[in-house]
């Protein structure tokens, strides 16, 4: 088993301490990060918690999932590897993210240069 959670259904008012006290009854809480957005610094609703061993992540797995936190019930299980994403958004236009090629370019044979 792995001893990294994943933690689902968090107030919007939970933040890492108060994430990492709801669960340091389990065990040792190696890390607790509540994910934030970039853009209005608001919880995204779901953070991660790190416990010390797989027996202390199978305990808190099973004394938290469905339990209240600040007026929510928690979705807490063992977190998956991130999965891999596209390299973004691939423009036909030259080299934004993900992208390459395209654009103007002045060697293109009996077009006079276009």
């Amino acid at each position: 088993m792995n001893n990294k959670l994943y933690v689902g259904n968090l107030a919007y008012s939970v933040r890492d301490d108060s994430l990492q006290q709801a669960f340091a009854r389990f065990g040792n809480v190696q890390s607790a990060k509540v994910m934030m957005d970039r853009e209005t610094g608001r919880s995204k609703g779901f953070g991660f918690v790190e416990m010390g061993t797989d027996a202390e992540a199978q305990a808190a797995i099973s004394g938290m999932n469905g339990q209240a936190l600040e007026g929510r019930p928690l979705v807490v299980n063992v977190a998956r590897p991130r999965e891999a994403r596209p390299a973004g958004f691939a423009s036909p236009y030259g080299r934004g993210p993900g992208g390459g090629g395209g654009g103007f370019r002045g060697d293109r044979g009996d077009r006079g240069g276009y």
